[in-house]
Formats: C-alpha cells, sequence, structure tokens
C-alpha cells in the first residue's frame, strides 16, 4: 500500500494465467497431451507446429485477472478492494496449482 501511494502513473494488479510450454516430438504425442490439458479444464490449451516443424504443446489455463488500481497517481479503489483482489489472485494461485 506505501508504494502504490506513492505511484505518480498507472497501476494495474495483474494476475498471469498459468501456462506449460512442452516440445513434442510427434504430433499424436501433442494431441494426447492436449486431449488431456482439454479434459482436466485447461480449455485454452493448443498445439503449434512452427517452421521446421517444431511441436509445441501449451497448456494454459484461464485464471486471470487485470483490475486498475490507480490512473495518473490517484487511488481508484480502496485498501479493502485491494485485499479483496489479494485473496481472489490467491485462490486463482491454489487453483492453478
Amino acid at each position: 500500500m506505501t508504494a502504490l501511494k506513492k505511484a505518480t502513473g498507472d497501476v494495474v494488479f495483474k494476475f498471469e494465467p498459468f501456462v506449460l510450454h512442452v516440445l513434442c516430438r510427434e504430433l499424436q504425442d501433442a494431441q494426447l497431451l492436449h486431449s488431456l490439458a482439454i479434459d482436466s479444464g485447461f480449455r485454452n490449451s493448443g498445439i503449434t507446429v512452427g517452421r521446421g516443424g517444431k511441436i509445441t504443446m501449451a497448456v494454459r489455463s484461464t485464471h486471470c485477472l487485470e483490475v486498475p488500481l490507480s490512473h495518473k497517481g490517484r487511488l481508484m479503489v480502496s485498501e479493502e478492494y485491494i485485499e479483496f483482489l489479494v485473496h481472489v489472485a490467491n485462490q486463482k494461485m491454489e487453483e492453478n496449482i
């Protein structure tokens, strides 16, 4: 809160979703992993085939959070709300684990 009160610009509270990149030898391996990821709830997962045939499977969660806290140095939310955001982000981290 001390650092936030000293901020002169815009401040955003941001929680990034879980991402795991797996390099696969065969497309079938990537497809199997993709099916497992989707069935496990990682709905944003996908397969990428790059130049040279490099196959990458990305396991991605949907647990993201991005909330503006201040604008031009002016705090736009209460300290209680920031504590709530931290609690929500910590819950999302537990879901990622």
